[in-house]
């Protein structure tokens, strides 16, 4: 193997797109293959772009808020511009309201705010609400126009690309394997999840809402023009099929529990996917053989694809020189 090894990258979801924009940084060549016609058959398409460690502490291990609070500044550099520093607001209806405690005593990171400054901080939520969590560190990207800026950088850089059922007949020192589900790990489980994206025109929000409710919290994140992403089920299956009435009536009421403009948005798209999830929802890098899978992100993809990126790349950068000493002695 060359010390600058040659690595082919199978599947152009986060994941795959982080890695090659990372290994071409430290002087790899890469080419990236991806199965589908173009991005959006990838889970990654139907993400809400939120980059909220602390928030996603509430349910999720240490390492999330560990692992996933470099990930703002990784964007920002990547994608000048793109990352919207916000924060995100956490509410919940008056009847709910010990939700807001419950939540507060699983994170950090947030400030408790009351109507006032709620209605500061996003005018058309101004008395519906008594109080709320203000995670003023967050962020919050439009993962469609990331995951398309990061292809377009990486193919002005000299990355090969390959789509739709294109084989690369290269050879390639390393194949890593970022494909979701499609790698058919026998420890990787489906976790479907789904979304509506909404066109609004009476409503605006500068930042992520998280709409707290004891069996299916929401999440509407802003979009540009009045657009928003509601999301999103957490439900374990591998059916891959089209959103189900319940949950579309489910994102829908909680939306207009928000907020009562969304009773007069359009339902731009809606879409379901499989996330991939290990049994204890953290991400692995692997590697086997000529191989490194990078796989397991469950909904924390955008979060944690810079972090365990750096560690896909760090291995694969290491073997090959490990390789290279060996063959020069």
């Amino acid at each position: 193997m060359a010390q600058t090894p040659h690595v082919e990258i199978r599947g152009a979801g986060v994941a795959g797109l982080a890695l090659a924009y990372q290994l071409v940084e430290r002087g790899a060549k890469v080419t990236l293959v991806e199965a589908g016609r173009d991005l959006t058959g990838s889970a990654s398409w139907l993400a809400g772009g939120m980059l909220a460690p602390w928030c996603e502490r509430e349910n999720a291990e240490e390492e999330v808020l560990l692992h996933g609070r470099g990930a703002i500044d990784w964007w920002e550099r990547a994608l000048p511009g793109l990352v919207k520093r916000k924060g995100t607001l956490v509410v919940a209806s008056p009847r709910d309201a010990k939700e807001i405690d419950r939540f507060a005593a699983r994170t950090s990171g947030y400030r408790r705010v009351a109507r006032e400054e709620i209605t500061v901080l996003e005018p058309d939520l101004a008395g519906r609400f008594a109080k709320a969590l203000f995670f003023e560190g967050e962020a919050h990207l439009d993962p469609r126009t990331a995951l398309t800026g990061l292809l377009e950088k990486l193919v002005a850089t000299g990355v090969r690309y390959l789509c739709d059922g294109t084989q690369s007949r290269d050879h390639a020192d390393v194949i890593a394997d970022c494909t979701g589900m499609a790698a058919r790990e026998p420890d990787l489980r489906p976790v479907r999840g789904e979304m509506l994206l909404l066109h609004a025109p009476e409503v605006t929000l500068s930042r992520p809402v998280r709409f707290l409710h004891p069996r299916i919290p929401v999440y509407v994140v802003p979009r540009d023009k009045h657009h928003f992403m509601v999301g999103a089920t957490m439900i374990e299956s591998a059916d891959n099929g089209p959103v189900t009435v319940r949950s579309t009536m489910e994102l829908l009421n909680a939306a207009y529990s928000l907020h009562p403009g969304f009773a007069e948005a359009r339902i731009i798209e809606t879409g379901a996917g499989l996330r991939p999830a290990y049994a204890d929802n953290l991400p692995r890098v692997r590697r086997k053989g000529i191989t490194v899978s990078v796989n397991g992100f469950y909904r924390h993809g955008f979060l944690l694809a810079p972090h365990y990126a750096g560690q896909a790349t760090d291995l694969i950068l290491t073997q090959a020189q490990e390789r290279a000493h060996e063959a020069h002695h």
